[in-house]
């Protein structure tokens, strides 16, 4: 195919992430939480691979994965993650390191490619103990404070005690040498269904959407369920359905055209069938590229808030956890993929945003930066069931591939 290396091996790719699948596996899955024993047997699989591609491979302290050349000329940096949330997909972040992998063995060999592909694979992006933990890390993000309040989401374990547990403790964390890279290309699967619906097979990421995250509370009054009339009641669990409900109907009018939102938990304390709820949670997310629109809907939701605690039955209070700036993605290298579409793909591709957050848009904030999707089969991720036809992972392989070889070649 024209501007494919003939080194380029589809079958080692596939091989490549099946091996991935079998460690954690679960059912048609994976579940390999960060740094669950699946998740390192991952890291080191990974790291005794790199010396293929010509990369000399280290762990550092926050568990990132790299791949360093000693070949003269530019470097481009490839990569994305191999943990994955709970019970979930085969693909979701090893398919953009393996792309990178076989990046990295077709072109960092070649004499008559001036340049080297170097490759990372960065810890915790699904935020077991903090949303892209490892790429904020190498952007110099993180802090020895931020490391000590990390807890595991799903159990008590804090983030210093998975390393010391993990053998990280105690070694650096990599950061960016500035000028070291041109940029950096990361590869995902859609997880959507606009690629399969539209019959194409490549998808150029035009932005990245910023997400912003919400704790709220409700405060009521704890009261026996049995003797408290409905009338007096200050019930926080109403007042937190009924603030859901209000939200769905508020936010139409006020949001962009792929605004989304979401409820990702609700708890009410105590928690029994006969105690009436004294206090609520919920935990709330917002996705735009527009840092307007989000603007916009968390004054609405801080307006509901106010107007809930006057009527006197719940205090509501609206407390941003989490602030996702958007990214865009560098112009020239959607060129690039373009045309690596174009001689690999037959041209079936299209610009498009992405819904999902992944590391390129933090290392977009550091060097220029581009993603490719390839098709899910249904639109399915984050979930046991997500899949990739074989031939639409080899035929993004060949096309990542051919970005990387055109961004080298300038």
């Amino acid at each position: 195919m024209p501007g494919t290396n003939d080194r380029f091996d589809g079958k080692r790719v596939l091989a490549d992430l099946n091996a991935l699948r079998a460690i954690g596996a679960y059912r048609t899955g994976v579940h390999k939480p960060t740094f669950s024993e699946p998740h390192l047997r991952s890291l080191d699989w990974l790291a005794a691979r790199l010396p293929e591609a010509e990369l000399v491979a280290a762990i550092d302290g926050i568990g990132n994965v790299f791949g360093t050349s000693a070949k003269a000329g530019p470097k481009l940096l490839a990569g994305s993650h191999l943990e994955s949330q709970n019970h979930a997909g085969w693909l979701d972040g090893p398919l953009g390191v393996i792309y990178a992998l076989e990046a990295a063995r077709v072109i960092n060999p070649d004499p008559g490619i001036h340049g080297a592909v170097e490759v990372a694979s960065w810890c915790d992006e699904e935020g077991h103990f903090g949303s892209f933990l490892g790429s904020r890390s190498y952007a110099g993000a993180v802090s020895e404070a931020d490391i000590d309040a990390a807890r595991d989401r799903s159990g008590d374990r804090t983030l210093r005690q998975a390393l010391q547990d993990a053998g990280f403790a105690g070694r650096p964390r990599v950061t960016a040498e500035a000028g070291r890279h041109i940029g950096y290309l990361e590869a995902h699967i859609e997880q959507g269904d606009t690629l399969e619906s539209s019959g194409l097979k490549v998808g150029i990421v035009t932005s990245i959407v910023g997400i912003w995250q919400y704790r709220i509370t409700f405060t009521g009054a704890q009261n026996h369920a049995g003797t408290t009339r409905m009338a007096v009641r200050k019930d926080a669990g109403l007042a937190l359905a009924r603030f859901c409900v209000a939200i769905d109907d508020s936010f139409p009018a006020l949001c962009g055209p792929r605004t989304v939102w979401t409820t990702g938990r609700i708890t009410l304390d105590p928690g029994a069938p006969s105690v009436i709820p004294g206090s609520a949670e919920m935990l709330f997310q917002i996705r735009d590229d527009n840092p307007a629109v989000i603007e916009r809907l968390e004054q609405q939701l801080r307006r509901m808030a106010a107007e809930v605690t006057a009527q006197g039955r719940s205090a509501v209070q609206v407390e941003r956890i989490r602030t996702g700036v958007p990214a865009t993605m560098t112009s020239a290298f959607q060129d690039a993929i373009e045309a690596a579409s174009a001689a690999c793909a037959g041209g079936k591709s299209i610009r498009m945003p992405s819904g999902a957050g992944h590391d390129a848009q933090v290392l977009a904030t550091i060097m220029p930066a581009a993603m490719l999707f390839v098709p899910s089969i249904g639109g399915i991720s984050h979930h046991w069931s997500e899949n990739t036809d074989d031939a639409d992972i080899v035929t993004g392989a060949e096309v990542f591939v051919e970005t990387c070889r055109r961004l080298l070649a300038g």
